[in-house]
């Protein structure tokens, strides 16, 4: 009785007439209109793969196959930020073509950074037709299927089926939502060619989200949308009546714009997390780079930390990548604060701050240069490294006041017992400098392959055993510790037989194992370990504390991985963290 009482005022609240005006603006600029030379990848459901297209003259236009191989193909995947190429596709319909055939008999090297850098006989000279339009198929990094991504959000309230029902009627609606979208191409006239889709809803709706502005005197609105979110605005409007769908990965960062455009922050918050899925796919790191910006324009600091977070787990494949050079000082600071961020020592993090200002050139200021710098916890640096800094470091004499301060911090880190330090009154043991990232270079790390029907271990280790293994570390970073050993027993099990063999109760499995077998004489030292699972040998998927000398281990099915990693396939690696407390 109360459900048709609740939709009976409903109904009568959306069949008022009210009459207004309207109201304009523009939504997902995602990405900026087409520019001259442009290239895009059309016509299939893959974004990796399709018919070649370049952007001229306010046109887009097909490329004839005649002397495509794969130097081409390369050119094309780079422009577009894909790491490669892996097949050039000749004979095969994208779909109808039936723009122009703009270039034709092309020849690159293979290392221009744009197509139209390459040679050809002139924009639209060809005696090809669109049979012979060439296709490509770029490598999109790890090979994680995420094209036939789905997943079902659901946050709906008691009448969310009845609420449906009505939006897909349209029955009394009182408001048009006219969305907007360009082609790309242009009218002889030179004006933008348009797409045009209208939906009528209801005002008593959309009221409760007020950057609708679906105010009494507002009969309708004009969105401006980039065209790939064309097919999905419907869904979204039908949402906001039954606060549930279905998102897929054609889908997703539509549908998040739409929903921190209008101020929807649940579906923000809950779409934003779905972009985790799609991280681990590009080797050259720009998806990764660009959402985040996008994350920062957005508002959705859950996605900021996610895309900042997989950056730091896989910071060393971040300073091979084409993206390097090209990361912003806000990016790279949110970087250098954090602890979980992975290298193999502090030193080599220094190296790469260094290598990447020099790069800069005098597009980075020397306060800036400075403030990263800074940034770096000299105290970790080893000590024979420390050592050499002043004839190694290409930018010691530019900020050799910062620089001598901070060896001096960390020489005195080096060689005074804990004790000497606690009694200096500048001396903060909270202080970041004093606490290790996660190294993975010798002695602090090793690591084993879980895909060896045996298991593997690589790093500095003895007492090899099948369920584990022997490794010996110093008790602290500090160089006064150098010859005060510390022995671990570092394993994998997967039943619970193997756990019961060290005298352990295991809740899940597999479970990682990393006990002291020694007693410490520090008390004043605390391990903070970390397991790292690094999925095919390409990308860190995970990282997670030891607790008790356990980690169970995160496996798609039981626990949620932070990012995916196809059949579970892991190199598990073991870091030894001391710090001081």
């Amino acid at each position: 009785m109360l459900i048709h009482q609740n939709l009976h005022a409903l109904w009568l609240l959306l069949l008022l007439d009210v009459s207004g005006s309207a109201f304009k603006f523009d939504l997902f600029k995602r990405k900026p209109d087409a520019q001259e030379g442009d290239v895009r990848l059309f016509g299939s459901q893959s974004t990796s793969e399709g018919r070649v297209e370049v952007y001229h003259d306010g046109k887009w236009g097909t490329v004839c196959d005649d002397g495509w191989d794969m130097a081409e193909a390369q050119v094309v995947c780079r422009q577009l930020h894909f790491p490669g190429a892996k097949a050039v596709v000749v004979g095969k319909q994208y779909g109808q073509a039936s723009e122009p055939i703009w270039l034709d008999d092309i020849s690159c090297k293979g290392t221009e950074s744009h197509l139209i850098a390459c040679g050809f006989k002139g924009w639209g000279v060809t005696d090809c037709t669109h049979k012979e339009d060439v296709g490509v198929i770029c490598d999109s990094g790890t090979k994680v299927n995420i094209d036939d991504f789905s997943h079902s959000l659901d946050h709906s309230v008691s009448l969310s089926d009845e609420l449906g029902k009505i939006f897909d009627s349209r029955d009394g609606c009182d408001f048009l939502i006219i969305v907007q979208s360009t082609t790309g191409n242009r009218h002889g006239d030179g004006t933008l060619e348009m797409l045009e889709t209208t939906i009528c809803a209801h005002k008593t709706i959309l009221s409760l989200f007020p950057l609708f502005n679906a105010s009494e005197e507002m009969t309708n609105i004009t969105v401006n949308i980039d065209q790939s979110c064309q097919p999905h605005f419907t869904t979204f409007i039908g949402y906001l009546y039954t606060r549930k769908l279905d998102v897929t990965f054609s889908s997703v960062q539509c549908l998040h714009w739409m929903a921190s455009k209008f101020g929807v922050k649940q579906l923000m918050e809950d779409t934003g997390r779905l972009f985790t899925k799609i991280l681990p796919e590009d080797a050259s790191f720009h998806t990764q780079v660009s959402l985040h910006k996008y994350a920062v324009e957005t508002g959705d600091v859950v996605l900021q930390e996610n895309c900042i977070q997989y950056l730091a787990w896989n910071y060393q494949n971040l300073t091979r990548s084409p993206s390097w050079p090209r990361l912003s000082v806000e990016v790279f600071e949110a970087l250098l604060v954090r602890s979980d961020l992975v290298v193999p020592d502090e030193y080599f993090l220094l190296q790469t701050v260094e290598s990447w200002i020099l790069e800069k050139g005098n597009s980075t200021s020397l306060e800036t240069q400075a403030d990263l710098l800074r940034r770096i916890r000299f105290p970790m640096i080893p000590v024979e490294k420390l050592y050499e800094l002043e004839s190694n470091s290409s930018l010691y004499s530019t900020h050799k006041n910062m620089y001598q301060d901070n060896m001096l911090k960390a020489l005195q880190f080096n060689v005074l017992l804990f004790s000497d330090l606690q009694a200096n009154p500048k001396f903060n043991k909270e202080d970041d400098d004093y606490h290790p990232r996660i190294y993975t270079s010798e002695p602090w790390s090793t690591a084993m392959d879980s895909s060896k029907e045996t298991q593997y271990f690589y790093g500095y280790g003895y007492n090899y055993n099948h369920n584990y293994i022997t490794i010996s570390t110093p008790v602290h970073n500090s160089m006064i510790f150098r010859s005060n050993m510390i022995q671990w027993m570092v394993g994998v099990f997967k039943n619970q037989h193997e756990c019961s063999n060290q005298g352990l109760h295991c809740e899940s499995f597999p479970v990682a194992w990393l006990a002291p077998q020694n007693h410490l004489s520090q008390h004043n030292v605390l391990f903070r370990n970390s397991l790292l699972l690094l999925c095919q040998g390409k990308y860190i998927c995970q990282v997670q504390d030891f607790k008790v000398n356990l980690a169970h281990i995160a496996v798609n099915g039981t626990q949620v991985l932070a990012y995916p990693c196809p059949d579970d396939q892991y190199i598990y690696r073991f870091v030894v963290r001391p710090e001081y407390v």
